[in-house]
């Protein structure tokens, strides 16, 4: 019966129902059968076990409880980027090990007087002065090496550190709408009092950790294209946009490449230059390359004290120019990659100051230097309309190395030239050039005597004679040993320029005291004689080209003169007058002025008023400066009456250049010139307005140094007399010499530059 109601359960069920295996042996019976029926079961000891494969716990940034009050905004806590747990080891650099003996002085006195509970305090403050007075020093006068030095300090703060510092609210935004993001940039959009902006950043690590997780700064493709779709998308609507650079380069890996990391560089080098909203690019750290020009191209370029900017790293320009990367050093100078030095090139627009220490000595301080920077460039910036800052971006990228033809280079530029771009004269015997000198003098007196003047080559010689004396200055200087202390003292002076500062007095003094011990020990240069006789010819040619020059201006403007009076004598109104003036003196007969009638006289006066108004006319159209002097007057034997005061007039004149040159070697006001001669080189050829003004203050105190100095003297009584009696004499004789002509002739109305 049980196994009939089986087979027929076995007969209806369906193939799904079958069981394919069992450990009891049947095959092909329906579970509700098994279930029903009671078949003799073989029992068994089993047991079921499982183990859990364990996978890595993804730590979400957002907390279970999250505080809406944090700064930046409740969506900060998106951000992965958090303080960090421990504080980073303090790193010392090669030059600042001159500090730590100092720095280990302060804690050894303040642990005395902690264990002995003693007053130490005066101690300890002295060695903090001298600690900031040599930090002080050491930060003021870094090389371009230790600045490099500073920029990849691994304790120097990081985009992020600087963005969550100035800005009021920042949410970071990922992705390049390709499938990947780089965290080697990072770029979100912020607030900074009130003004949104695009932040777009090159991210190192800060620790090694995080520097493996962002790739050490050197950005992908991908990188590059995540920042070009945000900097579209601040261009769509209308966001200032704030690249920050810190970067030694782009990542320039086999897989970069084959992703087009070029190609990457050239879209945002395009793109960026059609931007139409203002971008400023600050470089934090430092820039290498097109890795940071590609996130560089905006309207103002600004970098942090001691960040470098360079198209190839020290280590590489040395190892391709000298063949060892020790020549670093020398490289980073020749290659000016310092904020001082390309603000001066005008690559870099502004040099944002750091604390003594760098960056890294007080990060807070540092961020709000940037925030106020990027404050003011934005409010320079959105001042202009959509042209005008596409025209203001192009232009500042146009003039970079631009030069002009035919301007000679500055004396800045040319000490660091190569000695072979520098001609170097052919040096010439000092026999032959005493031939050369005489020869000229013998021509220069032939020509005093011949009408004709003869060509002179006295520019050639002078010049020639300047090298020479150059040279043996040079050769007197390495002599007496004084070569290594002028050319520091040179370097001093030239960077004083560089930085546009006023003359250190200190500076000034070194230059003095220098120049003192050369005084002295000139005597002993054992080309001391030939350096006299050249400087001796030096001179004496150079008076004799002064009085030449001014013999040439005094023949061009006779032969001016004549020129005009040629051209009104032949007039025909004048030349009528002149005719008949000249007929009815003939007429008269007389012998002498005095036998002329007083109609007569009264005519020839008005005519000479009238050729001496058109003459006086003629010359000022010529552009020469034009006195009509009064006529002098004459006593009873026909005499000028000025002539008996030209004796006592020189004399006063003689003793007055005595007495200015006698003051001028004084200590007050010989310094006072000497300042002047260093503001004045220091000027240059194209002086700035403060460099005018200081000159234009020199010069007055100079000025009223002087008065006051000869009215104090006896020689003011001399000109008081001298005045009393001319004007007593102009009193008896019309037309005498006035004041204001005395005081020319005397030359008490010179100016002293």
């Amino acid at each position: 019966m049980a196994s009939s109601s089986a087979a027929a359960s076995l007969a209806g069920g369906s193939a799904s129902d079958l069981l394919r295996g069992s450990t009891s042996g049947f095959s092909g019976v329906p579970l509700r059968t098994l279930g029903r029926a009671r078949l003799p079961l073989k029992q068994r000891d089993f047991s079921v076990s499982c183990k859990m494969r364990k996978v890595k716990k993804h730590e979400h940034p957002w907390p279970d409880n999250p505080d809406p009050n944090v700064k930046g905004g409740v969506l900060s806590h998106l951000s992965p980027f958090k303080p960090l747990k421990e504080k980073p080891k303090p790193v010392t650099l090669d030059f600042e090990k001159p500090l730590i003996a100092l720095q280990k002085k302060i804690i050894d006195v303040r642990k005395m007087a902690n264990e002995t509970g003693l007053d130490f305090s005066d101690q300890i403050l002295s060695l903090e002065t001298k600690y900031q007075q040599a930090l002080k020093d050491l930060y003021t006068h870094l090389t371009p090496i230790q600045r490099v030095n500073i920029a990849r300090h691994p304790n120097r703060p990081t985009f992020l550190d600087h963005i969550y510092n100035i800005t009021d609210k920042f949410v970071e935004l990922h992705g390049d709408r390709a499938g990947y993001d780089d965290p080697a940039i990072v770029t979100g959009i912020g607030t900074i009092d009130g003004r949104r902006y695009m932040f777009i950043g090159q991210q190192k690590g800060r620790n090694t950790k995080e520097n493996i997780q962002r790739n050490f700064g050197m950005p992908t493709p991908h990188g590059y294209r995540k920042a070009l779709r945000l900097m579209e998308y601040a261009d769509h609507h209308g966001f200032p946009i704030v690249t920050f650079i810190d970067t030694p380069g782009a990542y320039a890996d086999l897989k970069s490449e084959e992703l087009g990391q070029g190609e990457a560089i050239a879209h945002n080098l395009r793109s960026m230059f059609g931007l139409k909203v203002p971008v400023i690019s600050i470089v934090i750290g430092e820039g290498g390359s097109g890795g940071a020009l590609a996130i560089g191209c905006g309207n103002k370029l600004l970098m942090l004290e001691n960040a470098v900017f360079y198209v190839a790293s020290p280590e590489a320009c040395a190892a391709i120019l000298w063949k060892s990367a020790k020549a670093a050093p020398k490289a980073a100078e020749k290659l000016r990659i310092t904020a001082s030095e390309l603000c001066r090139l005008e690559i870099a627009d502004g040099v944002i100051p750091e604390p003594l220490g760098g960056a890294h000595a007080d990060p807070s301080w540092t961020s709000q230097q940037i925030k106020k920077a990027v404050n003011e460039a934005m409010d320079e910036l959105t001042k202009m309309n959509t042209e005008e800052l596409l025209r203001h971006r192009m232009l500042k990228f146009r003039k970079i190395g631009g030069f002009q033809e035919g301007i000679p280079v500055e004396p800045k530029k040319k000490i660091n030239m190569k000695k072979k771009d520098i001609p170097i004269a052919n040096k010439i015997s000092d026999a032959e050039l005493e031939v050369e000198v005489e020869k000229l003098k013998q021509q220069i007196l032939d020509s005093k005597e011949s009408s004709i003047e003869p060509r002179l080559d006295l520019d050639d010689m002078i010049k020639q004679l300047q090298i020479e004396v150059d040279q043996e200055y040079s050769e007197a200087v390495n002599a007496i040993g004084l070569s290594d202390r002028m050319s520091k003292l040179k370097e001093e002076v030239v960077k004083a320029n560089t930085d546009n500062q006023f003359i250190d007095p200190l500076l000034k003094s070194k230059i003095e005291k220098l120049k003192e011990e050369f005084d002295q020990k000139l005597s002993t240069a054992p080309n001391f004689g030939r350096l006299e006789n050249k400087v001796n010819m030096l001179k004496e040619l150079s008076k004799v080209k002064r009085l030449q020059d001014q013999n040439k201006r005094t023949s061009a403007l006779e032969q001016e003169l004549k020129t005009k009076f040629d051209g009104i004598m032949k007039n025909p109104r004048i030349k009528e007058k002149y005719e008949a003036l000249k007929s009815e003196i003939q007429a008269a007969g007389a012998s002498s002025s005095r036998d002329l009638d007083d109609d007569l006289k009264q005519k020839i006066v008005e005519f000479n008023k009238e050729f001496d108004s058109l003459l006086a006319e003629s010359l000022k159209s010529a552009g020469m400066e034009v006195k009509i002097a009064p006529a002098r007057p004459r006593d009873s034997s026909g005499e000028s009456a000025e002539l008996g005061y030209e004796s006592k007039i020189e004399e006063l004149r003689e003793g007055i250049s005595k007495e200015i040159e006698k003051l001028a070697n004084s200590s007050n006001i010989k310094s006072k010139i000497e300042l002047l001669k260093l503001e004045v080189a220091k000027a240059g050829e194209t002086p700035d307005t403060e460099s005018k003004n200081r000159i234009a203050a020199l010069v007055q105190q100079i000025k009223q140094s002087l008065e006051e100095a000869v009215d104090s003297s006896s020689l003011k009584e001399e000109y008081e007399n001298l005045v009393s009696k001319i004007s007593s004499r102009d009193s008896e004789v019309e037309d005498g010499l006035t004041n204001d002509q005395l005081r020319e002739k005397v030359g008490a109305n010179r100016s002293f530059s």
